[in-house]
């Protein structure tokens, strides 16, 4: 029999506990049979040990099985997408209905925004009466009728997870790939997918800044996943600006939806959302290749298909059933709009996306710490992009604030997160590479 003290020394001793060791832990952590000393000391030497391939697979099997994990009898493959986090980063609305419009069932687990970076749940919550908490029977029945649904994670998927990912910041273990990749992928492979497709962000709104950091991260979850049963490809993403020109919850949504009813079309959010759907219809066998897929999924978002599903999606969670139509009406708006004045005159040469994300967290929309309450309005829309000619006094973007000190305060660190200069710089390419 397994137990906690003889695993963390193998692992701190450099050796890698068997998949039987890894299995008994992660119980231990759902049940409460591991302390939270023991699955700090493990997260440690997880850390500067590491796990392995072997390892890291046979983790996150077992933090899956800690949980319930779904099963589906449907006609069409089951997909889904899960991206690093970033800035602006709004694709999940997008490509979910997308994807459901193209023959697929989505049922797409996604979380709550943390640190920097905004949650695709936070979103979503800015929609009036939207409910992301559906039962099983509930995300069953949806599934069979819309196609896809954007819920929480129950109590019951991967618990293990869910106890060590809140034991990882406060023993500074976030960094760990083995950690990260488990976390991410024993939620994902809980929900029965058949397929998955990966959006590994890099740049300065991404947790892993550079290149090689994103690969590495890439490459352990497309191996892991692989390894575990489960279809996947990566695509490392360009995180050196917001990816939409706005950032805040209900304020991405309106991006969102400017974008799928083709009022005012984002491009890069159109184009990764073609990229990422190309590569999951493809691995899901509904396109030939990921060119073929990129395609459909364009002519669902052209189509209004795409629309039309986010629409009954959103009804079926809670929401207003004329959403589509009348979203303007529908969401909510900040008390105070102040433009953000350049201090100086040339073009965008770098964006400091972290800064704007926190900028964001300190108006209230976004949260340090897990249960903050938030103010869905706050934010910032028309955010300037790299390449773009600024003069002195134009404004960098607008600030979307509940009072006058908090715009004041946003202000002076947006002009900070800005650096312009004399020379057009190139524009920075929205994929940078593919793991499969």
């Amino acid at each position: 029999m397994s137990d906690a003290r003889a695993i963390i020394t193998t692992l701190r001793d450099g050796g890698h506990p068997s998949a039987a060791d890894l299995q008994w832990f992660a119980q231990g952590l759902a049940s409460g049979a591991v302390s939270d000393a023991q699955a700090g000391a493990f997260a440690m030497a997880v850390l500067l040990q590491g796990l392995g391939d072997e390892g890291r697979v046979a983790l996150t099997r077992a933090m899956r099985d800690s949980g319930h994990v779904l099963h589906w009898d449907m006609p069409g493959p089951v997909l889904d997408k899960h991206s690093t986090g970033g800035i602006g980063d709004c694709v999940s609305l997008l490509l979910a209905p997308a994807l459901a419009a193209c023959g697929a069932y989505v049922p797409m687990i996604s979380g709550r925004g943390l640190g920097h970076t905004g949650g695709t749940l936070d979103k979503l919550e800015a929609i009036p009466g939207f409910r992301t908490g559906l039962t099983e029977a509930q995300l069953r029945a949806q599934l069979n009728d819309v196609g896809c649904a954007i819920v929480s994670a129950s109590a019951e998927i991967a618990p293990a997870d869910r106890r060590l990912y809140a034991l990882r910041d406060v023993t500074g273990t976030v960094e760990s790939v083995d950690l990260i990749t488990a976390s991410i992928l024993s939620k994902k492979l809980a929900a029965g997918l058949e397929a998955l497709v990966l959006d590994v962000k890099c740049g300065s709104g991404a947790f892993m800044k550079t290149l090689a950091e994103a690969e590495a991260l890439a490459r352990a979850l497309v191996s892991t996943a692989q390894g575990a049963g489960c279809m996947t490809t990566a695509l490392i993403t360009d995180m050196s600006q917001p990816l939409a020109t706005a950032a805040g919850n209900a304020l991405e949504v309106i991006e969102v939806m400017e974008t799928l009813t083709g009022t005012s079309v984002n491009s890069a959010l159109w184009d990764i959302t073609m990229a990422l759907g190309g590569e999951a219809l493809a691995l899901g066998g509904l396109a030939d290749d990921p060119a073929d897929g990129a395609l459909r999924i364009e002519q669902a978002l052209d189509s209004g298909a795409a629309a039309e599903i986010f629409g009954r999606m959103v009804a079926a969670q809670g929401g207003p059933h004329d959403f589509v139509d009348r979203w303007p009406d529908r969401l909510p708006a900040a008390a105070v709009i102040r433009e953000v004045p350049s201090l100086s005159t040339g073009f965008v040469q770098r964006v400091d996306g972290q800064a704007l994300g926190l900028t964001v967290v300190g108006l209230g929309g976004g949260r340090l710490r897990e249960g903050d309450r938030l103010n869905l309005s706050v934010g910032l829309s028309e955010l300037a992009g790299i390449g773009e000619d600024i003069a002195a006094g134009d404004p960098l973007c607008m600030v979307h604030a509940a009072t006058e000190a908090a715009a004041e305060q946003a202000i002076a660190q947006i002009q900070a997160a800005y650096a312009l200069g004399a020379a057009l710089p190139e524009d920075p390419d929205l994929i940078l590479k593919r793991i499969a």
